[in-house]
C-alpha cells in the first residue's frame, strides 16, 4: 500500500551514515532554544492556560506576557552565569514590544532563528502569495535589526504549510525546526521545482516545556528530569556517532520562579560533562553539518 508522501526525503536509518565529526572531536551536539513570542489581544491564536474560555483572554495573555515581562530576563541571568548560549527564537513582533529583551536573550553568541512575526498567526491554510510575504517580512525585519537574514526558520506553532519550505528555501534559509524526525541534521528536498535543498536540524518536540508541561501537565521535577535522561542516554549513544540534542523552552513557561530553579541544576549537568558535549547554537550545528556533508545537486 503506498500512503500519501510529502515527499521531501527518503528513509534513512540512524546506523546507516558516514561519520559526522564535531569541533574538538565532542561526541554531542546540545543546543537550547528559547521562544520569545508576543500575542495580538483578545483575537488569533494562544495556548490556553484555561480551559473552556475564549482564548487569547485576559488571563491567558497575561500569562504569556509574563515570560516578556519578568520570565525571559530570568532566563537571561541564568544563561550568562553558566555560560550557555542561546538559540532565539524571535516572533518578530517582540522587536517593537520588548526589544531590550531580545537583546539580551541574544547576547554577544547566540543567534535569531525566525519564528514568524507573531505566534497569533500561523503559515497553515494561507495562500503562496500570502506566505511568501510573510517569510520576506519577517527576514528583512531581522536583517534591519540584527545586520543580517537568519539562516534558520522555526514556524509559529511548529504549523508549515505545505509549500513553506519551498519558500524557505527561495527566500535564502539553510535550515528549517518544523520537522522533528532525527537525531541528526538532514536534508530536504526544497524549491527550484523540487532540485533544492534545505537542512532540516533535530528539533525536540519532546523535551519541550509546551507539550510537557503545559500539554501534558508535567511537574517541573519530572520535566528536568527529562532533559537529564535525555542528555545522559544521548551521551551514551553518541558513543557510535556524533548526534545533537535540543532544548525547547518558552519565557512563560520555563522562566516561573520554580521551574527556574530546577533548570539551573540542568545546566550543571551540561558543564559537567564538557569534555564530550558541544554546546552552541542551532546555526552552529547546521554550518558545521553542512561543510562535512554538502546538500548533493539535482
Amino acid at each position: 500500500m503506498n500512503l500519501p508522501s510529502h515527499k521531501r526525503f527518503d528513509y534513512n536509518a540512524i546506523h546507516d551514515r558516514p561519520p559526522l565529526v564535531w569541533p574538538g572531536g565532542k561526541k554531542l551536539a546540545v543546543y537550547i532554544s528559547v521562544c520569545v513570542e508576543h500575542f495580538a489581544f483578545n483575537e488569533g491564536r494562544g495556548l490556553s492556560y484555561s480551559p473552556g474560555l475564549d482564548h487569547p483572554n485576559t488571563y491567558n495573555w497575561a500569562w504569556r506576557e509574563y515570560g516578556n515581562r519578568v520570565g525571559g530576563w530570568r532566563l537571561v541571568e541564568l544563561a550568562k552565569r553558566h555560560g550557555v548560549p542561546l538559540t532565539v527564537l524571535l516572533n518578530t513582533a517582540c522587536y517593537a514590544h520588548c526589544p531590550d529583551l531580545v537583546k539580551a536573550l541574544k547576547g554577544a553568541d547566540g543567534e535569531i532563528v525566525a519564528h514568524g512575526r507573531t505566534n497569533s498567526e500561523n503559515q497553515n491554510g494561507m495562500s503562496v502569495e500570502a506566505e511568501r510575504a510573510l517569510i520576506l517580512e519577517v527576514t528583512e525585519h531581522i536583517r534591519e535589526i540584527e545586520g543580517e537574514a537568519p539562516l534558520g526558520w522555526m514556524s509559529p506553532g511548529a504549523n508549515p504549510s505545505v509549500q513553506t519550505e519551498d519558500l524557505l528555501q527561495e527566500a535564502g534559509y539553510r535550515y528549517t525546526m518544523d520537522w522533528p524526525m532525527d537525531d541528526q541534521p538532514v536534508w530536504i528536498r526544497a524549491g527550484n521545482h523540487g532540485r533544492g535543498h534545505l537542512l532540516s536540524m533535530p528539533y525536540p518536540h519532546e523535551v519541550n516545556d509546551v507539550p510537557a508541561i503545559a500539554l501534558h501537565h508535567m511537574t517541573a521535577d519530572a520535566f528536568m528530569q527529562m532533559t537529564f535522561d535525555n542528555l545522559d542516554q544521548l551521551l551514551e549513544d553518541s558513543d557510535q556517532q556524533s548526534l545533537v540534542m535540543g532544548v525547547t523552552l518558552h519565557t512563560f513557561i520555563m522562566g516561573q520562579p520554580f521551574r527556574r530553579r530546577r533548570l539551573g541544576a540542568f545546566f550543571e549537568h551540561l558543564a559537567a560533562h564538557s569534555g564530550d558535549i558541544w554546546l552552541t547554537t542551532a546555526g552552529e550545528i547546521a554550518a558545521v553539518f553542512e561543510t562535512q556533508f554538502p546538500a548533493k545537486a539535482g
